[in-house]
């Protein structure tokens, strides 16, 4: 007799989704998206490709505002959601906005180093939430208030380099001098990363959730 069928499993992962998760994966999308058109722009110089990657961030930070609205609303929280939404913010609001950053003419070896320490201080900051958000929720359905400055705050580096581009101070132009420190170029707009991600990892500063 032949063995019976195994059960279709295709897509299964995809079934166990919740409404909110798809909007997680729309903010992770533009995430991408952003990287794409800053390659783009720096293949083309057409700033209408720097702007559609400038304007990715408020739409992932759009995505990434519904997502919780519509878990709460639905009551539909878990820890794969919890981990599923920093892995975008990663994407979005962490390697995006440097993406973007390079592109736009932070290339020096010292600006290499800013923006990383930026991605870094972006990836412990989720971390450092994901295993104190049951915590700091104190058994509420969101948490009180954020460690540090959470890391969509990014869309406000992304706002001022789209206002940059649109000055024309991007590319050999950008925004202050140049500062050789050893053997690398600093671009002084690269202190921006370095402020944000400090700014992430406090653990003294505390910002109340709305």
């Amino acid at each position: 007799m032949p063995s019976p069928k195994a059960p279709r499993k295709h897509f299964s992962m995809l079934r166990g989704f919740h409404l909110a998760d798809f909007f997680t994966l729309g903010n992770a999308a533009c995430g991408v998206a952003a990287v794409f058109f800053a390659m783009l722009y720096m293949n083309s110089q057409s700033l209408t490709h720097f702007y559609a990657a400038a304007a990715m961030a408020p739409a992932a930070f759009i995505f990434d505002v519904l997502d919780g609205k519509i878990a709460r609303w639905r009551r539909q929280h878990s820890a794969m959601g919890r981990e599923l939404d920093s892995l975008a913010d990663v994407i979005s609001f962490g390697l995006a906005p440097v993406t973007l950053g390079f592109a736009a003419g932070l290339t020096g070896g010292w600006d290499w180093v800013a923006m990383i320490y930026f991605v870094c201080c972006g990836v412990s900051r989720l971390a450092r939430y994901n295993v104190t958000a049951e915590t700091l929720s104190e058994g509420a359905d969101k948490v009180a208030y954020f460690e540090g400055t959470p890391i969509p705050t990014s869309v406000l580096i992304t706002g001022i380099l789209a206002w940059l581009a649109s000055q024309g101070r991007i590319g050999s132009a950008i925004a202050g001098d140049i500062w050789m420190l050893g053997p690398w170029e600093l671009h002084p707009f690269a202190l921006l990363f370095v402020l944000s991600g400090t700014l992430m990892i406090s653990k003294t500063l505390h910002i109340p959730k709305l």
